[in-house]
């Protein structure tokens, strides 16, 4: 279903300026239409390419980093090192463990180890936490009444910390607030939508029902537009329905030149929300595409100009690379990990 459509059938020259922005609105909704179709298209075949190229080297990374856990809490269990040496191992067990946690490459048993440890690690660093604040907790006192009696214009230096953690929520409050109008946005377009979708339907309904036409030639046509405005309303296509409203309004009458300014600010409020939500379906398809930091990088990189579907096999393509030779390192780490003279030389040279 299609119609070529603009708001009048008088030339560009003679049209208002809002006649004009709606012009460009209904092209540019045409064009987000046909990128809309492009991305559901390309959606599976990229996701079978990486599938093809990229999962079977990330699957193997996977194991490899569990096989490398396993063999480091072995060793942690089964051999003496020094107090800095075991704070390495610790530190990289918990971390692996953290990595592998909600990994789809390994089995149940595997992911139940991880799991595990993860708990173990997690729940010895609440401790480790709980313990550094009890202890802090009387002498900190003590220095603050002392600051307070002997340096009474400073003393404020253990509110850095504080200021900083303050810092850091304030950002991650202001990225919160940001989501959440970005959210609201989206839920007043679809609102908006869908209560345009129905009245746009029932005023097309009430013009064009074939029953009330006694012209048995125009009674066809009638009936086939009806037939569209339902298929539209079904598919919820509220573009199609304000087109078809808009061309219908257009031949009501030889003498009408173009849409009442009511019309057209309807109009545009209603486009605007399926614009808006033609937007946020390309942003999902990119968004749900986009496996690694880089991918995302690149979609952020890219906002201005817009992410194109051949950018997404080349970082597909590029990750795979990555990926490959990280499984090369991580493989050869594996080999000094597995022997205790070779873990000894990684410790080392904190390369482990």
């Amino acid at each position: 279903m299609s119609l070529d459509l603009k708001t009048t059938v008088q030339p560009d020259a003679a049209l208002s300026p809002q006649q004009r922005k709606l012009n460009r609105l209904i092209e540019k909704i045409e064009q987000q239409k046909i990128e809309l179709a492009a991305w559901q298209q390309a959606k599976t075949e990229i996701q079978q390419y990486a599938r093809q190229t990229l999962v079977p080297f990330y699957h193997e990374l996977q194991v490899i980093l569990f096989q490398q856990l396993e063999q480091l809490w072995h060793s942690l269990q089964s051999n003496d090192f020094s107090k800095a040496d075991m704070a390495q191992l610790d530190d990289k067990i918990q971390s692996l463990a953290a990595l592998l946690k909600d990994s789809q490459a390994l089995s149940e048993q595997q992911l139940s180890t991880v799991d595990e440890l993860y708990t173990f690690y997690q729940q010895h660093a609440e401790y480790e936490q709980a313990k550094k604040a009890r202890k802090k907790a009387s002498p900190a006192t003590e220095a603050i009444f002392e600051r307070t009696e002997s340096e009474p214009d400073e003393g404020f230096g253990e509110f850095d910390e504080l200021d900083d953690w303050d810092h850091a929520q304030h950002q991650r409050e202001r990225e919160q607030a940001k989501l959440q109008r970005q959210q609201e946005k989206r839920e007043q377009a679809q609102k908006m939508a869908e209560q345009s979708l129905k009245t746009v339907y029932l005023k097309i309904a009430a013009v064009i029902h074939p029953d009330r036409e006694q012209d048995e030639i125009k009674k066809l046509e009638k009936t086939e537009l009806l037939q569209h405005a339902n298929a539209a309303y079904e598919q919820q296509d509220l573009f199609y329905l304000l087109k078809l409203q808009i061309q219908l309004e257009q031949n009501r009458g030889a003498t009408q030149k173009g849409l009442t300014a009511e019309q057209i600010k309807f109009y545009k409020l209603a486009l605007d929300a399926q614009s808006q939500q033609l937007d946020s379906q390309i942003d999902d398809i990119i968004a749900s595409l986009n496996w690694t930091k880089k991918a995302k990088a690149v979609a952020q990189k890219s906002k201005a100009g817009k992410v194109q579907i051949p950018d997404l096999y080349k970082q597909i393509d590029a990750d795979t690379a990555d990926l490959k030779q990280q499984v090369k390192v991580e493989k050869e780490r594996l080999k000094y990990i597995s022997r205790v003279k070779g873990l000894e030389m990684l410790l080392e040279n904190g390369a482990l």
